[in-house]
Formats: C-alpha cells, sequence, structure tokens
C-alpha cells in the first residue's frame, strides 16, 4: 500500500521557523499515524458514549469480570525504569512556551511535564512553537531575553535539567488546522505525540535518555491499548528498539480507576507508572454520574481535598497498583501559586503545600506534582525525608490496602455540602479561565492557584450537577439557572469595575461568560468544555 499523503495544514498563518517542525517527513509520519489509528480512535471514543449511556442507567461502576484474570495474575511487571525516570520525586507542570520550557528545566524538579494538553490552549502557534520550544530546548538554542522585562534566561548545565515527559492532548481532541485529502482532522494527540517523536526520539536516546510521555484523559485499558499499538508502530517505523518510549497514565477518570492494572498491562512493555490527577478525577465523577442524585452530588470543589475517604481509596489503589507492578505512584497537583505582596498567604498555602506531600509520601508515592518552581524545594523536602538516597519506594507494597468499588463510589461519605461561596467561585474561575483560555493561554494564575482546563471543568460540571440534582445552598438559595445567571451577571459586573471599560472591552469576558453558561447549563451536557470553545479559539 502506498503511503499516505502528508496532511495539509489549513486555515494558518505562517509561523516563524515552522518549516523546522512542520517538514515533509514529519508530516508523513503523522499521516501514517492518522490514517492506522484514527478510525480505532473514533470507535473507541463511541465506546465511551455507550459506557457512559450504561453508567446512566445502572448508577455504578464495577472491576470488569473479563480482566479478572489479569488482575488475579500475580507474576507481570512493567518493564524497568530508565535511569532517567527512576527517580521521579518532584515533577513540575506547564506549557511549553520559551519562558516557561527554560524555567521548568532550571527548576531543580527531577521531571518537567511539558503540557500540549490541559495547560496550553491549542492555538496553532502553540502547538507548532511548543514543539519548536522542546528541539531548542535539546540543541540548546532555547536562551533568549524577554522583550517586555529585559530579563535572560538560559539554561543551565545538562545534568542539571529536568527529565522531559511530554503530555499529548487527548484521544478526544482534533486539530483543525491538519487535515486529510478528505478534509478530516488528524486527532490532536497524533499530532502532537508524531511531531515530538518523529524529532526528538533518536536525539534523546543519544543524550542518554528517550521519548517518554504522560496519557490524559484515559477511560479504559482498550484506550491504553490503543497508545501501546501507536509506540510499537512509531518505534519500528523509526528503526528505534521497542520499549524506548515510556508513557505515565494519569488516571484521572472514573471508569480508569477500576482499570488500573488492566492498563498497566496493555502499556507493561512501555508503562513507567500511574499519576493521581485530581481535578479531573472529579470532574469525570461528575460527568459520568451527574444524573445520579443527591448520592454523587460533590460540595464546593475546594472542600474535596484528597484525605475524603473516596479520594483516600483512589490514591491508596493507585500506589499499592502501581508498586505490585514495579511501577512508579506519582501524586497529584499542587496548585499553590506563591504571593510576592502576602507573606501570611504563603504561609498557610505552604503549610498545606507541605501537610498533602508529607501525606504523599508518607502513602507511598514515590513522586508528586508543583505548578510553581518556589514549591519545587518544599515538595523535595518532603519526599528526601522519607526517601533518603532511594529513588523511590516501590518496595512499599501497601499491602494493607483493600479498596472495594463502593469505597471509590462512596462520594456521599463527605460531611461538607455546596455553599453559596462555592457556587460563586466556580462562576469566577469558569469565567476567568475561560477567557485566558481564549487568548490562548491555558495556565492561568486565579486567586493565588494555578488553574487549567480540568478546574474550569470541575467548576463548570458542579453548577450544571447543582442545579440538576435541586441543591440547596448553606444560605438556603436553590440552585437554579437563573441563579447561576444572577451570579455571572455579578461577576461580569464586578470586573468591568474591576479592569475598568477599555480594559474590559478589549478581552474576551462577555464571550466567556456565554460560553461557561453554555456548558453550565445546557440539558445537553458537553463533554468537555474545550469542544465548543475550540470552536471560537482564535489562531
Amino acid at each position: 500500500m502506498s503511503a499516505p499523503a502528508p496532511p495539509a495544514v489549513v486555515d494558518a498563518e505562517p509561523l516563524p521557523r515552522q518549516e523546522e517542525v512542520l517538514t515533509e517527513a514529519a508530516l508523513a509520519f503523522v499521516a501514517e499515524l492518522h490514517r492506522r489509528f484514527t478510525p480505532r480512535r473514533d470507535e473507541l471514543l463511541a465506546r465511551r458514549a455507550e459506557r457512559r449511556a450504561e453508567i446512566a442507567r445502572t448508577c455504578t461502576l464495577d472491576f470488569l469480570p473479563e480482566t479478572a484474570d489479569v488482575r488475579a495474575d500475580d507474576s507481570w511487571r512493567v518493564a524497568p525504569a530508565p535511569e532517567a525516570l527512576n527517580d521521579r520525586r518532584v515533577e513540575i507542570t506547564g506549557p511549553t512556551d520559551r519562558k516557561m520550557t527554560v524555567n521548568a528545566l532550571n527548576s531543580g524538579a527531577r521531571v518537567w511535564l511539558a503540557d500540549f494538553e490541559d495547560a496550553s490552549a491549542p492555538t496553532w502557534e502553540n502547538v507548532v512553537l511548543g514543539q519548536l520550544s522542546l528541539i531548542d530546548a535539546y540543541t540548546r538554542r532555547i536562551d533568549f531575553t524577554d522583550p517586555v522585562s529585559g530579563k535572560s534566561y538560559a539554561l543551565r548545565p545538562d545534568a542539571e535539567l529536568a527529565t522531559v515527559v511530554v503530555r499529548p492532548r487527548g484521544w478526544h481532541l482534533d486539530e483543525r488546522h491538519l487535515t486529510d485529502a478528505d478534509g478530516t482532522p488528524v486527532p490532536g494527540a497524533l499530532v502532537d505525540f508524531g511531531l515530538y517523536f518523529f524529532h526528538n526520539a533518536q536525539r534523546l536516546i543519544d543524550a542518554g535518555k528517550g521519548p517518554y510521555f504522560y496519557l490524559p484523559k484515559t477511560e479504559s485499558h482498550l484506550e491504553a491499548r490503543l497508545w501501546n499499538e501507536v509506540f510499537v508502530f512509531a518505534q519500528d517505523h523509526l528503526g528505534i528498539a521497542r520499549g524506548t518510549v515510556r508513557a505515565t497514565v494519569l488516571i484521572e477518570t472514573i471508569t480508569a480507576a477500576f482499570e488500573m492494572e488492566e492498563i498497566l498491562y496493555e502499556l507493561r512493555e512501555h508503562a513507567s507508572g500511574l499519576n493521581a490527577g485530581r481535578w479531573d478525577y472529579l470532574f469525570s465523577i461528575v460527568k459520568n454520574f451527574r444524573d445520579g442524585g443527591a448520592r454523587f452530588v460533590l460540595p464546593d470543589r475546594n472542600a474535596v481535598t484528597m484525605t475524603a475517604p473516596f479520594m483516600r481509596a483512589y490514591t491508596e489503589l493507585l500506589v499499592r497498583t502501581c508498586h505490585r507492578r514495579g511501577a512508579h505512584a506519582i501524586g497529584g497537583m499542587a496548585a499553590f501559586i506563591p504571593s510576592r505582596r502576602d507573606a501570611e498567604v504563603n504561609k498557610v498555602a505552604f503549610e498545606k503545600v507541605r501537610a498533602d506531600k508529607d501525606r504523599e509520601a508518607g502513602d507511598g508515592f514515590d513522586g508528586s506534582w508543583v505548578a510553581h518552581p518556589d514549591l519545587v524545594p518544599l515538595a523535595m523536602e518532603s519526599f528526601d525525608r522519607v526517601l533518603g538516597d532511594r529513588p523511590h519506594q516501590k518496595d512499599r507494597l501497601r499491602e494493607d490496602v483493600d479498596v472495594r468499588a463502593e469505597d471509590l463510589l462512596a462520594i456521599d461519605s463527605l460531611d461538607a455540602k455546596p455553599t453559596y461561596a462555592g457556587l460563586v467561585n466556580a462562576v469566577q474561575v469558569g469565567i476567568r479561565y475561560i477567557e485566558a483560555w481564549l487568548r490562548g493561554m491555558g495556565a492561568v494564575a486565579i486567586f493565588n492557584l494555578m488553574e487549567d482546563a480540568a478546574t474550569a471543568e470541575i467548576s463548570r460540571s458542579q453548577i450544571w450537577q447543582w442545579i440538576n440534582a435541586e441543591v440547596v445552598l448553606d444560605n438556603g438559595e436553590q440552585v437554579t439557572a437563573g441563579l447561576a445567571r444572577e451570579v455571572a451577571a455579578g461577576e461580569l459586573a464586578n470586573l468591568r469595575a474591576e479592569l475598568g471599560e477599555e480594559a474590559f472591552a478589549a478581552g474576551n469576558w462577555q464571550q466567556a461568560h456565554d460560553l461557561l453558561l453554555k456548558v453550565a447549563l445546557d440539558e445537553d451536557y458537553a463533554d468537555f468544555l474545550t469542544l465548543p470553545a475550540y470552536e471560537q479559539l482564535r489562531g
């Protein structure tokens, strides 16, 4: 069979140095990935909808009977971690713009999650120039001076830099700027993976590392199997040894929580760990059980900490599963952004972050995430205290953990209830985040927290759930569409007053307000707010 034609770049203004990324050979590789794997991707997206309908009918989930033999078999393990991924005690996350690239690599963290997903709005500029940032980092051409601040940025010596783990977009997102001959968009996941792997795999191997990935939004072991097939083909196609790729899967959907072992099994030649993604996990619970009544109603998002019984069940099961199979267990995000103006805010937040990281290290996690370089030393202290000179604690098998299906679904075990302040916060975060996203910013500091698409998803989903479950708040008001509109109108008025008329008009505030209300109030719940938002994203 002849090779497919390279995908065409459509509706995109030329970008500086794009020819270094969008080479004919690289696009031909992406075209082959698209031809081979998009049909199966489409089938798996349809399967998601079928499974969601089944959850709506039964209001329950359980471990899969058809894969019981995989879970019962004590003999299999994932491949041993490569040296560059053996010690992952602190990982920093962020988008792939040039400033973040230098700061993340220099941060002192062991790993940088270079994000093309939730922390990056998928403008064509972010997609292409993000790839260029990584190429330039590996060839040490990333040094630059910020034209606004005048500050210079330069990489430290190679031995001091974080190991890069790239997060491509989830299976559900297409890349509208890259289409095949029939005009069908290429999945964003295959664009991000394909361009990065093609340009950097051999370069990374020569440097003693490799092409490493974080896999987001996975909902089943069958989706992990598809990624494994992509890895096998990509390595064979470019003449790279199988098993060179390493993947860490984010267990950030409730369905994936019931298939952790199967996901590791499908990727066992390429797996390096699992990660506990807090906000997307809560979003997934709401999305899947949104019509399950009061039993599945979550309180204010900030009231759902990792010490909630159903979150403890999820994280302890993840540690046990990973260590049983020889994989790293990576903890959740510390999203706090230090304030240069308020020492008291920092003091309180640092105490919370330290307690969170101490708990993770004590529970057996091998590392954890932070969103800001100033948090790297703090998280490092928590893990250094437990690990010492050891690279990880996989020898802690956590055989004391016994998690059942009902433990993962015990959403009603929390005492906290939805509040009016929580509704206001959900509206505030939703509008402010979406406005920034429509300007091409995927990671945004709001109220001293680094917000990304996952936190916006939980915000709008909670509004939707509270309305449909007829929740009564702490002030006695029932959450209705009318109340949500009233709060949103108030927030818009506050923003206009805060910013001034000129700055308000220059932003996307009305557009963000309207989009939030659409995805929060529509009877037909959008699976991901980034899907309708992408239709409005310029560039």
